[in-house]
């Protein structure tokens, strides 16, 4: 079957007792069993360990990724942590891509370097810096692609080969461009990782995360991290990610459709210094972004000539787009990455990749796309 027809019809059937087309909300903190003998013949316990509506979601995103399995978390950080608490130790090594989410960069900075977990953030965009940065107890490397907030690709078949001869994992945050544009499993990377707060609900209405894992192994192994610190999704949240995901692919598409025409007005326009998005091509790695991904996806920056000042001038006067920080929703918002996402990235680091001040970062909804433009030329004209 198709991704369309998987998005709406994988992990879910109609409700065997009432015919209800729709997943039930199990909104139940525990489950009676038939007997001592036969605890856990239905599958469930405890909503902590295990709830029948997150594991609708969690068997849609498995297939849609194709994997073996899948965990749904309270939030996109609960995933990555999961994943960082499942394959790393004390006295371990991780590579990390040197962008990333400033949730991720204050994870492994601020949290879990307290427990002897070392990290190296290299510039997982050349290979040969990452296989540079492996040492011999390098348990993990920890990429994200495209990056947040540079929009940096990272080789995922290249990493992950990287990753096998060091006998690591390699996962991949696919946040940005989702199983519908990109599944890294099949480009070789162990577990893919997703907000889905972002793309997969899409409606600004929840906040979640998922690992889907290659392996029956690795699933197991971030489900018991899953389980043991309580940070399993809620039975609501699964419920509206579960209709937010049936119209992924019709919502990529036009977000899609839309940041191209969005990237080639700014692209052209007088006031603007630099534009970057994977599907223009003078970004630097659009070869790579045609190759590994079927879609550019909805993400892009630009800087405003005049820097951060008239950056900020535009972003609080601009209509139509919402100032706000999440990313992936059917509205347009507009993102400062250094006062607001990546806030808690020491300053010397965010210059270091790239993340400069004048960094404005447009998430592009589903709204007609003159609008769109129509909104950024009237405040681009007022700056």
């Amino acid at each position: 079957m198709g991704f369309s027809t998987r998005q709406i019809h994988a992990g879910v059937s109609p409700d065997p007792v009432t015919g209800s087309i729709l997943t039930p909300i199990y909104q139940s903190t525990t489950y009676v069993q038939p007997s001592v003998d036969e605890y856990l013949a239905k599958g469930y316990s405890y909503s902590r360990s295990g709830n029948p509506t997150v594991r609708a979601l969690e068997m849609k995103l498995a297939d849609l990724e194709g994997g073996a399995g899948s965990a749904c978390f309270g939030t996109g950080m609960a995933a990555v942590q999961a994943v960082m608490l499942a394959f790393l130790n004390a006295g371990d090594h991780a590579v990390v891509s040197d962008v990333a989410y400033g949730g991720t960069y204050r994870l492994c900075t601020k949290v879990l370097n307290r427990f002897g977990v070392r990290f190296t953030f290299a510039d997982t965009a050349r290979p040969e810096a990452v296989a540079a940065a492996v040492q011999d107890d390098t348990r993990l490397i920890f990429t994200e692609t495209p990056a947040n907030p540079t929009m940096k690709l990272t080789d995922i078949a290249a990493i992950s080969e990287i990753a096998r001869q060091a006998g690591a994992i390699h996962a991949v945050d696919n946040t940005f461009l989702t199983p519908y544009y990109q599944r890294p499993l099949e480009l070789g990377a162990d577990v893919s990782v997703h907000s889905t707060t972002k793309y997969i609900d899409g409606h600004n209405a929840t906040v979640g995360g998922a690992a889907v894992s290659r392996s029956a192994e690795l699933d197991e192994a971030v489900r018991f991290i899953q389980n043991s610190t309580g940070t399993i999704m809620s039975p609501l949240v699964a419920w509206l990610t579960l209709q937010g995901c049936k119209t992924l692919s019709v919502r990529m598409e036009r977000q899609s459709a839309n940041a191209l025409a969005i990237a080639q007005f700014l692209e052209a326009h007088p006031k603007v210094a630099q534009v970057c998005y994977p599907g223009l091509e003078s970004f630097a790695q659009h070869e790579l972004a045609c190759r590994q991904a079927s879609g550019f996806g909805a993400m892009l920056w630009f800087e405003v000539r005049g820097g951060l000042a008239a950056g900020k001038q535009l972003m609080d006067c601009v209509e139509l787009w919402s100032l706000a920080e999440n990313l992936g929703s059917v509205e347009s918002l507009i993102t400062h990455p250094v006062t607001m996402t990546h806030a808690d990235v020491e300053p010397a680091e965010r210059q270091r990749v790239g993340i400069i001040d004048g960094l404005v970062r447009l998430s592009v909804g589903l709204e007609d796309a003159e609008d769109l433009i129509g909104a950024l030329d009237r405040a681009l004209a007022g700056i």
